[in-house]
């Protein structure tokens, strides 16, 4: 079984001309280019604030730190933010020290990562929340797109308002806008959620009970599986938002470890992490398509669950 530690020589060498200019490598680097072009545009046109009107890409700054339901205590979040940051660094350090830092030449530790960074982060800002606005009046309204939040009204969205218990143009007026960190912070959050499904349904879907002779440890089961179960705890409490347009960055996180994987293949020749990557293979494009096109759904469930928690949470709180 290959490890990062033994790392073993690819068949084809991936440092010649020859690997690289071809109608494969053509294709394939169209695939990877179409997301990210599309992604771009998506981001230019929802994200950030409108001064008009409200628009999918607004935030607002207590939506960090907020809880869904407001018989629930942020502090309740920032204690489940805390414990899942420290178990997800403890199992990262244990990971690395047993081997070695080419264990980051897989996604599924980009990703692990990544959540674990999530964690640290979102126990920064709860800690923040809880000390600066402990007077906040919680709310809850159930919209996918919009999450638990009173957003300011406008004239044009005056009558849809109404629509929403507990909602109060008193109250909207008074919320203040997010600030570039906490953006950062619902990007990390959406970015996340989709690359933990993904990792999750290839690891166990594909790659385990494809691959001949695969042991599994105690770390491979909570590599594959911790990071989503936290998440998912952290979803189920925060108030955070789920506008669908973010995939975008979903997408950059994946071509960013795909051209990560190019430039390391094109000057030293290594093997793939995954097969799927290999592009001397006549079907690679036909795998780069598959697996782009898998992005898609591994978003839209987590798109399906919050809407569920909205759903069902507005019910249990009416």
């Amino acid at each position: 079984m290959r490890t990062p530690l033994t790392i073993a020589m690819a068949a084809a060498d991936t440092t010649s001309l020859s690997y690289w200019l071809n109608w494969r490598v053509f294709l394939c680097a169209l695939i990877i280019l179409a997301p990210l072009a599309l992604a771009a545009i998506l981001i230019r046109r929802y994200e950030g604030k409108r001064r008009e009107r409200e628009s999918p890409g607004t935030l607002f700054q207590d939506e960090a730190w907020t809880t869904y339901l407001k018989r629930v205590h942020p502090r309740w979040l920032l204690a489940f933010r805390v414990f899942s940051f420290v178990a997800m660094l403890s199992l990262l350090v244990a990971n690395v020290v047993s081997h070695g830092g080419g264990v980051f030449y897989f996604y599924t530790q980009w990703t692990f990562t990544l959540v674990t960074l999530y964690f640290g982060y979102g126990s920064l800002l709860s800690i923040y929340g809880c000390s600066k606005e402990e007077s906040y009046t919680y709310t809850s309204i159930g919209d996918t797109e919009q999450g638990t939040y009173t957003p300011p009204i406008t004239l044009e969205e005056e009558a849809n308002t109404s629509k929403h218990s507990g909602t109060h143009s008193s109250e909207a007026t008074v919320r203040e806008p997010a600030g570039f960190w906490v953006y950062i912070f619902q990007v990390l959050f959406q970015t996340c959620a989709g690359a933990v499904v993904l990792t999750d349904i290839v690891f166990w879907g594909l790659i385990y009970p494809f691959t001949k002779g695969y042991r599994l440890t105690f770390l491979h089961v909570c590599m594959h599986s911790l990071n989503a179960v936290f998440l998912l705890g952290d979803t189920c409490l925060n108030s955070l938002r789920f506008p669908l347009f973010r995939i975008s960055y979903f997408a950059f996180w994946s071509c960013i470890f795909v051209a990560y994987q190019w430039i390391i293949h094109a000057f030293k020749n290594l093997w793939w992490p995954y097969q799927f990557l290999d592009l001397s293979s006549p079907y690679a494009p036909l795998w780069y398509l598959g697996v782009a096109l898998v992005h898609i759904p591994c978003f839209a469930v987590f798109a399906l669950i919050i809407k569920l928690k909205n759903s069902l949470l507005q019910r249990h709180s009416s």
